[in-house]
């Protein structure tokens, strides 16, 4: 019986973490990029772009090499972005061996594989739900991303 890689098991969840945060991306007004919920805040442009940019961050951690996109000034280009990041990623993870993931970052005292988790995968989750909190500000439609939300309802 062939058993999963780690690297697949990561992708796995990549893929299902990525639709949900390109969904909640994708209700990003464009007129409202500059709005901020308060003066020590992020703007709303900021903290998408931020979102968009943080899948490359799994290729970083895996191997070290990431080129970070310019932040977007528009949805598509946003959208655009998070997409090419994605694609990067999903390479990288699904190429990395067990081993490769399981070896300790000596600086950091933990693995490629939980720094995957940590800074990167409940990193993303932590701003995505900021993001759901600008859009509800706003009096934009949330959408569900483990089940409805009250707007789908």
């Amino acid at each position: 019986m062939n058993q999963m890689t780690i690297g697949a098991k990561l992708v796995s969840e990549f893929d299902r973490e990525m639709a949900k945060t390109r969904k909640i991306l994708e209700c990003v007004p464009a007129e409202k990029l500059e709005w901020r919920p308060h003066e020590r805040s992020s703007t709303l442009s900021k903290l998408a772009n931020h979102l968009a940019a943080m899948p490359i961050f799994a290729a970083a951690i895996v191997n070290g090499m990431a080129k970070r996109s310019h932040d977007a000034a528009s949805n598509s280009a946003l959208l655009e972005a998070f997409d090419q990041n994605i694609a990067a990623s999903r390479e990288v993870l699904g190429a990395a061996s067990d081993e490769h993931l399981t070896a300790a970052v000596p600086q950091l005292n933990m693995t490629r594989e939980d720094l995957l988790r940590e800074r990167m995968m409940s990193h993303m989750i932590h701003h995505r739900g900021q993001l759901t909190v600008y859009l509800r500000l706003l009096n934009v439609a949330v959408p569900g991303m483990y089940g409805s939300s009250a707007d789908e309802k």
